[in-house]
């Protein structure tokens, strides 16, 4: 029947003449409505998947919404609690106090950390307190944050707690936190030096440099990475039911609905289901969100309360899926001619055109292309146009996968039984089956381009700090001329278990002399040797080093040369015999100069400011080890820092970009796998009649089980194959702009594997409701 034919009515009057266009409108809206929500229990079902697919995806977007203001409330309370330095010194008073920033870590953790001392008692002070506390910390008293006090209190924070002390006094509130899983302490000093800072005031704004080019470009794709899946998934779930929706429109037309009101009822009810849709949507952020307090992923955390979004982002969310719902239907109507007695699409399939799929891709290209030449300053409109390139890339990356599937199912016959049932079933209607891959296809193409951007950023970002762990594992030191500190130092610290060597010497830079300036470095023979390249030694020795630094100048003293140290009255004689000697470098990266003298020969008081300077090995082993060193150096005062050594870092801003990608990417695939199995449950109640008669007719419940998977894995892999070509082809360009090299053309491997993983564990949660549907009483209809 054609699309031409008069529709036939039920009965042999003329139609009524037509309201005007509103009212039209409103009826055939509300009509639709009610075939959404009062259309039996199929129905129920069917509009019910619909609004958990539509609000997965409309929560995952209101926490993005939310992003923004987390961030901004994190920073505000961050900058709050940091105590204000004034541009001059200033006088102790009644409301002033002291700090020092004593920050450490604990098994990987960092310990945010401040010690403070009030210039009046902290009983009387009228400082202002610290932003969460409601009273000062006396010395050796701390307040903690709720999470540091349970690790103090629990058997895996003991050395933590010999660090610290176990004082608490109090709890630093919300006001104080970045987030509810933050470790972070106050506590109170009486011993801090004079030159520590002092002020009356906190809240010091804390305002950073700009990202620069290559991280805005970065966060740009990382956004636009996690959101693209999601509003792929919200079109599909709108969707849902689209056999039977025609088939309820073609009995419109039969009894006197013309083409143009069957298409304002599709379109009431999926505005319905999106609708619906939102409130789920809601109910899952409110849900979750409440949740996420208790939850640290990949080691942050955040306040429920701050999970809000924007009222301007909520209010175009809120917009913006209902609308998109009714943009959908009537586009996936544009195709199908719905006509009495329920004829759609008869006679020969036309099949899908690749010209108009190719549109999207080529000008995602077109956009980006010219920006490999160009992209050096990342304003508005360059930035602009970066996004629009990414999204009309993926975009094409979408339209294009139902053509292919087609065109490639057409071609597949031959094999066992439940490969044929399957093949048939895709090459009659393979539009859901490429539509229910379409955001995993989305996903992987934009993580494969993201990672490899990622990983040239990454070595980009990454320098080399000349640091050789593999010889020590800890630096300490500590800025004091009382002689034999750095023996102290040592000693103390080679008693702790699990340290299996320690090197410490003294240390004179830039030392002032009348023939110049001079390094000095007094040590043992066995330290002098880790320094340099000694043929014999013996405590009395000097050695001069070969090192020079970059740029020139009198590296080091003759032998023989005497030396009057500027600002004293001391003098010292080079030996006459003090050999020259190869400076191999330390563990912590740097090269001695200058002298090198073992305790007998040189007398380390006539240096000015020298620095006590410990290397540190331990066994790798001991999980403890690196903590019970750090035990000690707090011990020793404020002078005294230790840093673990890495033989590679990031700066810090980098770093917090991939932990929110790690974080936003977890998020992202969970929900990835929910809608999957939504929209597989819904595919599977599409085909329920069908399984029932094929099951009735003697068909093995395994062959249909089998038949099944592979109506799965053919789009997948044909999804996976496009997406791994797109996306690393976007990578190359990604990479171009911002000048850097390709690393690999491999980066596909890891993320088609990570959706294959998740397609697989849907099909998986799929199998137990397809066992149910193969069941007889699915032969029922209504």
């Amino acid at each position: 029947m054609s699309a031409g034919l008069t529709d036939i009515r039920a009965t042999g009057q003329d139609r009524p003449e037509r309201p005007d266009g509103g009212t039209s409108w409103r009826r055939d809206l509300g009509m639709g409505a009610r075939f959404a929500l009062a259309s039996g229990g199929s129905g129920w079902i069917r509009t019910a998947l619909t609004a958990v697919g539509v609000g997965l995806g409309v929560a995952v977007l209101l926490l993005a919404a939310s992003i923004p203001g987390m961030l901004s409330a994190r920073a505000d309370r961050q900058d709050a609690r940091v105590p204000h330095w004034g541009t001059g010194e200033m006088a102790p008073g009644q409301d002033t106090f002291r700090f020092q920033d004593i920050s450490t870590e604990y098994h990987g953790d960092r310990i945010g950390g401040l010690a403070v001392q009030t210039d009046a008692s902290p009983d009387t002070t009228t400082a202002t307190l610290p932003p969460g506390t409601d009273r000062w910390p006396g010395p050796g008293e701390l307040l903690v944050s709720p999470a540091l006090g349970r690790l103090l209190a629990s058997d895996d924070g003991a050395l933590l707690a010999d660090r610290l002390g176990d004082d608490v006094v109090g709890t630093i509130g919300r006001e104080g936190l970045v987030g509810p899983g933050e470790l972070y302490f106050y506590t109170g000093v009486d011993d801090l030096p004079e030159e520590t800072p002092r002020t009356d005031t906190w809240v010091e704004n804390m305002a950073g440099e700009p990202l620069g080019p290559t991280l805005t470009l970065l966060i740009l794709i990382v956004c636009v990475v996690l959101l693209m899946p999601v509003a792929v998934f919200i079109a599909t779930a709108v969707r849902f039911g689209g056999e039977r929706r025609d088939r309820r429109l073609a009995a419109l037309r039969l009894v006197g609905a013309d083409t143009m009101m069957t298409r304002r009822v599709a379109a009431g009810e999926a505005m319905t289901g999106a609708l619906l849709g939102l409130l789920v949507g809601g109910v899952f952020f409110f849900a979750g969100r409440g949740l996420l307090g208790d939850v640290s992923v990949w080691g942050e955390s955040g306040y429920a309360s701050d999970i809000m979004p924007s009222p301007v982002l909520g209010l175009l969310i809120v917009l913006a899926v209902p609308a998109s719902a009714v943009a959908v239907t009537l586009f996936a109507l544009r195709g199908v001619v719905i006509e009495p007695l329920g004829v759609v699409r008869e006679g020969a399939a036309r099949g899908r055109r690749l010209g108009w799929r190719l549109v999207p891709g080529v000008l995602g290209a077109l956009l980006l292309v010219p920006l490999a030449f160009t992209y050096d300053v990342a304003d508005d409109v360059t930035l602009a146009q970066a996004t629009a390139g990414v999204v009309l890339l993926l975009v094409g990356t979408t339209v294009v996968l139902p053509w292919l599937v087609e065109r490639v199912v057409a071609r597949l016959y031959r094999g066992p039984v439940a490969w044929q049932l399957a093949m048939r079933r895709l090459q009659l209607s393979s539009g859901p089956a490429a539509r229910a891959v379409s955001g995993i296809t989305v996903a992987v193409a934009g993580a494969t381009a993201l990672l490899m951007l990622l990983a040239g950023v990454d070595e980009e970002q990454t320098f080399d700090t000349g640091r050789d762990p593999s010889r020590a594992q800890f630096e300490v030191t500590v800025s004091s001329s009382e002689p034999g500190e750095a023996e102290r130092l040592a000693a103390d610290i080679g008693a702790q278990s699990g340290v299996e060597s320690v090197y410490g010497a003294v240390v004179g830079w830039g030392v002032e002399t009348d023939a110049g300036m001079f390094d000095f470095t007094i040590a043992d023979c066995a330290v002098l040797g880790e320094l340099a390249v000694l043929d014999s030694c013996e405590d009395g020795d000097v050695f001069l080093s070969d090192f020079v630094y970059q740029g020139g100048g009198a590296a080091r003293p003759d032998p023989g040369q005497e030396l009057a140290f500027t600002g004293t009255s001391d003098s010292w004689t080079v030996p006459a015999d003090a050999p020259v000697v190869h400076a191999s470098g330390d563990p912590g990266g740097g090269v001695t100069a200058g002298v090198l003298a073992t305790p007998a020969a040189f007398d380390q008081r006539v240096l000015t400011d020298p620095m006590s300077r410990v290397l540190v090995r331990v066994d790798d082993a001991d999980p403890d080890a690196g903590e019970r060193v750090r035990n000690v150096v707090w011990g020793h005062g404020f002078d005294t820092s230790v840093w673990e050594m890495e033989s590679e870092q990031q700066p810090e801003r980098f770093q917090s970009i991939k932990q929110g990608l790690l974080v936003g990417a977890t998020g992202v695939m969970g929900i990835i796998g929910l809608s999957m199995v939504v929209t597989t449950i819904e595919q599977l109640r599409e085909r329920r009649r069908l399984l029932s008669v094929l099951v009735a007719f003697g068909t093995r419940r395994g062959t249909l089980g089998v038949s099944v998977l592979w109506q799965s894995a053919v789009p997948v892999v044909l999804g996976l194959l496009l997406a791994s070509l797109v996306g690393t082809g976007l990578g190359a360009i990604l990479l171009a702009m911002v000048d850097l090299p390709v690393g690999s053309w491999f980066f596909f491997w890891p993320m088609a594997g990570a959706g294959a993983g998740v397609i697989a564990l849907v099909t998986l949660a799929s199998l137990p409701p397809l066992w149910r549907m193969m069941r007889p009483d699915g032969l029922r209809t209504e």
